[in-house]
């Protein structure tokens, strides 16, 4: 049966906001309604006014330390406590953690989905070498808690599956439900404009933007980069040959996206890539990293090149600023292939697995997956 009420975590900002959202308000087409607690800092007017646009939405500004944030383990195990008693009261009939970690402590009454967004022990495998630092390592174990308390633990590629079940000694991998996201809205511009184009957290290490500023510096093209350069642990990254526009809202991000420039995402990390989606739906050119989340998603829908290589890159950018009809062609690859990823599409998974979980008949499998 499907619960008629979903409690869930998120966070304001980064891409767990518009998923929570997305997630929300196809729920609400099949009469589920969502409580949404928002940890960190509050959503923003424009963002609450999106949230108030969904219907059967609940929203709580729940005023607790993100896990990516917090300065101790005590910390986020304190913060999932108080998840535990908020999902509790609400009266749901399942939990879905966007945040594994906040479960590590369990205490839900109702069955506990453990969404795989990201973390840091698949980040450090990815991006780095060695034994992961101090902080990194209590991140982790309160994510693999979370896991073990969790009744099923999903992901958004079977890369990051398998990448997850690595990390974390899992017997067996999450259950993969692919990312949708809704159009932005308007259509496509009919001509493709003469520029590259990305967007995401810039600062990151694992989205490879020292790679492509460097390649930048090898072509004539324009390079355009919307996101922010620093991270809230002193990260940042600096662009010598990329035109960095900051943070920008998701109108702006749309009007780029419109005009069909060449896409390009040059990451050593990405679980699934909600920026490339949003890019495929307005029908843009995709330039990815091979990497096993993108070949599994894009594979015959897009340009591949090595991942860290940046002349490949800038050969392949310069080559396509010379092609327009191979770039129309990639364009019109990527929006068919994008029609795969829908929102309609994540909520019926969902959906599927809520009544699963509320029937019996994935709790104790899911159970031994994280043992």
């Amino acid at each position: 049966m499907k619960p008629a009420h979903v409690f869930m975590t998120a966070d304001a900002v980064g891409g767990v906001w518009p998923y929570a959202l997305d997630l929300a308000r196809g729920l609400s087409g099949h009469g589920v309604r969502t409580t949404l607690a928002v940890l960190g800092p509050g959503p923003d007017p424009q963002q609450r006014q999106a949230a108030n646009a969904v219907p059967g939405l609940h929203l709580i500004h729940a005023d607790l330390p993100l896990e990516w944030l917090a300065l101790s383990g005590a910390v986020v195990e304190a913060a999932g406590a108080v998840v535990s008693a908020m999902a509790n009261n609400s009266g749901a009939d399942v939990v879905h953690l966007n945040t594994p970690a906040l479960g590590s402590e369990g205490g839900f009454l109702a069955p506990v989905v453990a969404a795989a967004h990201s973390d840091v022990a698949t980040w450090w495998r990815a991006v780095k070498q060695g034994p992961m630092p101090g902080d990194f390592a209590w991140r982790t174990a309160l994510v693999q808690r979370g896991y073990a308390h969790a009744q099923a633990i999903i992901a958004p590629t079977a890369a990051f599956a398998a990448a997850t079940r690595d990390a974390y000694d899992l017997v067996a991998e999450p259950i993969v439900v692919h990312n949708g996201r809704s159009a932005i809205d308007g259509p496509p511009g009919p001509e493709l404009t003469d520029r590259v184009f990305t967007a995401g957290r810039l600062w990151d290490e694992g989205k490879g933007m020292e790679v492509l500023d460097r390649a930048a510096g090898r072509i004539a093209t324009l390079v355009v980069a919307a996101g922010p350069l620093s991270g809230p642990h002193g990260q940042g990254v600096r662009l010598n040959h990329i035109r960095a526009l900051g943070r920008v809202d998701e109108a702006e991000i749309g009007r780029r996206l419109h005009a069909r420039p060449v896409f390009v995402s040059p990451s050593l990390y990405e679980p699934f890539g909600l920026a490339v989606l949003e890019a495929a739906h307005s029908a843009c050119p995709l330039v990815l990293s091979d990497i096993p989340s993108f070949r599994e998603l894009w594979g015959g829908a897009a340009v591949f090149t090595p991942p860290g290589d940046d002349a490949a890159l800038a050969d392949t950018l310069q080559s396509l600023m010379l092609d327009p009809q191979l770039r129309r062609e990639l364009g019109a690859a990527a929006f068919e292939r994008s029609q795969r990823y829908t929102v309609e599409a994540t909520v019926d998974r969902m959906l599927a697995i809520y009544a699963d979980l509320l029937a019996g008949g994935q709790g104790s499998a899911a159970q031994e997956r994280a043992a």
